[in-house]
């Protein structure tokens, strides 16, 4: 119930009214018995400076941004995180005594599937590549240590010689799999604003490689260049026009679609032609950030060839949770919570 003492937070977007952030955050704070409200403000571009004034006004906590604010509100703020400043946007805004600053929680969100893929099972002779165990890599400790310390004390310890002989050591797939990314390839299609998010996690991550494709080659310059003075140098990222896709695929240990392809209400379409995918390798890792619908094409496509899918609802839920911790000055908020209220809004229970 709100009340006169109820602290608000909320979203800001043009427009707004598709947002799923006000669903998953009421739920969690219904859920902790705190007392705000999470709502969702239309705010026109030419409206930004003025609504940031009129937010400080009514004393709002916190709140969420997405398109089209995510770049434009930078110069606006008292204080951005280095991570917000690598990737070029800003997702999650809170108060100081400084006035607004902002930080990107997409790198956290995107990550954590990542990290806590299940351990494999003991593996018969001949039988089908497991599941990757668990996920590691060098990450910034201020992003991901909670979810790292979760995923090291879940790993089983290191194989024992005259343990199970039927038990082989963890699945290390070739170059899939492992708590070791550095030998591995990452592919993202799409050089907007939420591949910048993910090229930041595939560094933390240490990818050997890291590649970008996209349909205009100009943009994709410019993609690469505004890496090139960034707090988060990329040596090893490249940049491709959509014709190479193929060729990578078949290298690719990651495949993330960033791109609206494949998005309600055209869930019968895919970013990748069925003759490239072909090329994925079984056990690679394929991440679509879009999660409606629930599988996309994408990931229905990528399972029948023996890719792992893991769709964008999850990645929505940790970021949102992370933006969640900032506000309340809490360590725990009730993800499962935000999961579950997400899942039955979209009908996927």
């Amino acid at each position: 119930m709100i009340k006169g003492t109820t602290k608000l937070l909320g979203v800001i977007g043009h427009p707004i009214a598709h947002s799923l952030s006000p669903v998953m955050h009421n739920a969690a704070i219904s859920h902790l018995g705190v007392d705000f409200v999470y709502l969702p403000f239309p705010v026109k571009p030419e409206d930004l400076k003025a609504a940031l004034a009129g937010f400080a006004a009514i004393d709002l906590r916190g709140f969420s941004i997405t398109i089209p604010h995510k770049q434009a509100i930078l110069p606006l703020l008292a204080e951005v995180s280095p991570i917000a400043r690598a990737i070029g946007a800003v997702n999650t805004v809170y108060r100081t005594d400084k006035g607004w600053c902002g930080t990107n929680t997409d790198v956290e969100g995107f990550l954590a599937p990542l990290l806590t893929l299940p351990t494999p099972p003991c593996q018969e002779p001949n039988s089908p590549p497991p599941t990757p165990p668990c996920q590691g890599g060098e990450q910034e400790a201020s992003y991901t240590l909670e979810i790292s310390n979760r995923v090291v004390e879940s790993c089983p310890p290191p194989y024992q010689e005259g343990a199970l002989e039927s038990c082989p050591p963890p699945y290390q797939g070739g170059a899939r799999g492992g708590s070791d990314w550095s030998q591995k390839v990452a592919v993202i299609l799409g050089n907007g604003g939420a591949a910048r998010a993910v090229v930041a996690g595939c560094a933390q991550l240490g990818f050997a490689e890291i590649h970008v494709v996209g349909r205009n080659a100009p943009n994709l310059a410019e993609f690469q260049q505004s890496w090139v003075n960034s707090p988060m140098p990329m040596q090893n990222l490249q940049v491709h026009t959509w014709d190479n896709l193929s060729m990578l695929i078949s290298q690719a240990d990651l495949l993330v679609n960033t791109t609206p392809v494949g998005m309600h209400p055209h869930g019968e379409k895919s970013p990748v032609a069925a003759a490239a995918l072909d090329r994925i390798s079984a056990g690679a890792i394929v991440y679509d950030l879009i999660y409606t619908p629930n599988p996309t094409q994408l990931l229905k496509d990528a399972q029948l060839r023996g890719a792992i899918p893991i769709d964008g609802l999850e990645m929505l839920v940790q970021q949102g949770a992370a933006a969640l911790k900032i506000w309340l000055d809490t360590e725990y908020v009730p993800v499962d919570v935000m999961r579950q209220a997400l899942r039955q809004h979209l009908g996927l229970d």
